[in-house]
């Protein structure tokens, strides 16, 4: 249990330092390599761009569970405390359809790589692999909206 709890406040955030971590330290060996000994590796900037990519998809659920995503707080102090509620209900609801539409397609894509069977041309990976990012980042995302409405309701509910 304490592990599920563990993965539950930390998983994004774990991945994502990760990702951060092997970006920074392929990219510094490969400033080394061109500038020190005059020859770059031929797979770092591909190796750093399907991280990047995987970490932009990992960004969204992380935005949603600390509720740091781009909203305007303005606009909603402009109504009471009851239509807010049902605003922020109608909000996760719409998040939620259109993840869930994202979802959907994202598998689509990532079937059609797995049955192009592409690779990348300097690390030689399956493209599925990269595309895959889509999926794994909205499933999650998916999860995230879905905690943060049961928990905004039983927040609500309390006051």
């Amino acid at each position: 249990m304490n592990l599920l709890k563990w993965l539950d406040e930390n998983l994004e955030k774990f991945v994502l330092g990760v990702f951060l971590s092997i970006m920074v330290v392929v990219m510094g060996i490969q400033v080394v390599a061109r500038y020190v000994f005059n020859s770059s590796l031929t797979w770092s900037e591909e190796l750093t761009r399907f991280i990047f990519v995987w970490s932009a998809f990992l960004t969204l659920p992380y935005t949603i569970k600390f509720g740091i995503s781009l909203k305007i707080d303005q606009l909603l102090n402009l109504f009471t405390k009851d239509i807010r509620k049902v605003l922020n209900i109608i909000s996760h609801i719409l998040m939620l359809v259109f993840f869930i539409f994202m979802l959907y397609n994202a598998t689509d894509v990532v079937r059609s790589a797995i049955n192009s069977g592409q690779r990348s041309p300097a690390i030689g990976l399956p493209m599925y692999l990269i595309q895959v990012s889509s999926v794994v980042g909205f499933a999650l995302t998916i999860v995230r909206v879905l905690q943060s409405l049961v928990i905004y309701i039983r927040t609500t509910e309390k006051v």
